[in-house]
């Protein structure tokens, strides 16, 4: 996966945490009163992605647009301390980021609790002009790459924000060249991106566009997966089911992958771009989707067992692997 390229039309969400240690009960309302400690910012929703990517060596190549504010310029220093590329986000005066803001408490030397969060949320319609700079960097970075390292795996990290518009399909697609590979992940509308090779939906998600519930069944979930990648015209589905783990469903099988680790977690929260991330970056380095799939899932694994929003290395992953050698029998049976 080292240095792979990977095309990202992302929603970049900044993820803001705030902690205090508790001090008393208000007079005015039956609330706490934290005393303040700290907070930290950090890439969420797509940017998250992109994050993930980066952290497992990979070299993300980020489409999307941030505020002129604090939490735009926050996450335009996270990508730059951990060295991807932000010649690709354009930065739009007025606009809010789109920020989660979480307030966490707890005693000063023990874990933290997420008490409440508040969401600070703007959509927007991209520009002509906007659209016209998304091409210009994906040509530029075409005119860059060498045939060899060029990308040929494109992330669609949709967070309802407005930044991935299906009518970008295509352009990635013709930037990309023949071979092409694009994956996506929509919050609210991947029926929409109709003509994608694979997209990575939860459950819920999966279940609102098909419209019927699997309740755990079997051979609901087998129909409705096989349904559902038919729907969106795609090569490969892989539809992650929590504490289920992972079913992937391709034209002539379906693979049901049980999960990784204990379905006791620790915290979701981006878990689902930890596995987009990890597949698409292993689809890059020429793996076929079931060997993503398994890597995703020993990824999505080790994420949730991290507090807030969090990412894994190649270390992590490869110790995952190691440790847990029962999933490569899915791989093994699958193949034979």
């Amino acid at each position: 996966m080292a240095g792979q390229p990977v095309v990202m039309l992302v929603d970049l969400v900044a993820d803001l945490f705030i902690t205090g240690t508790p001090k008393r009960i208000s007079r005015e309302a039956p609330v706490l009163i934290l005393s303040y400690q700290g907070e930290r910012l950090i890439p969420g929703g797509g940017a998250n992605a992109v994050a993930n990517v980066a952290a497992l060596g990979g070299r993300p190549l980020p489409l999307g647009v941030v505020g002129d504010d604090a939490s735009g310029r926050g996450l335009l220093d996270a990508f730059h301390e951990h060295g991807v590329t932000t010649q690709g986000i354009q930065v739009r005066s007025g606009y809010r980021t789109p920020t989660k803001v979480r307030i966490l408490g707890g005693g000063k030397h023990s874990i933290k609790q997420q008490i409440v969060r508040y969401d600070i949320e703007e959509t927007l319609t991209l520009t002509v002009e906007e659209h016209d700079r998304f091409a210009e960097a994906l040509e530029r970075w075409s005119k860059e790459e060498r045939p060899e390292r060029s990308a040929r795996v494109a992330i669609l990290s949709d967070y309802g924000y407005g930044t991935v518009e299906p009518e970008l399909l295509p352009l990635i697609r013709e930037a990309l060249g023949p071979g092409a590979i694009l994956v996506c992940d929509s919050r609210y509308r991947l029926g929409d991106f109709r003509g994608l090779d694979g997209a990575t939906p939860n459950e819920e998600e999966a279940e609102a566009l098909l419209g019927l519930a699997v309740d755990d069944d079997p051979v609901r979930l087998e129909k409705g997966g096989n349904a559902l990648r038919e729907l969106l015209g795609a090569h490969f589905l892989l539809i992650t089911r929590g504490s289920r783990g992972m079913s992937l469903f391709e034209r002539a099988s379906a693979v049901h992958l049980p999960v990784h680790g204990t379905d006791q977690v620790a915290d979701v929260t981006g878990a689902g771009d930890t596995v987009i991330g990890t597949f698409a970056l292993a689809l890059a380095a020429g793996a076929t989707p079931l060997e993503a799939a398994l890597l995703a899932n020993y990824a999505g694994g080790v994420v949730v067992m991290k507090m807030g929003t969090a990412t894994l290395t190649r270390e992590e992953l490869r110790h995952a692997v190691e440790s847990d050698p029962g999933l490569l029998e899915e791989l093994r049976w699958a193949r034979s």
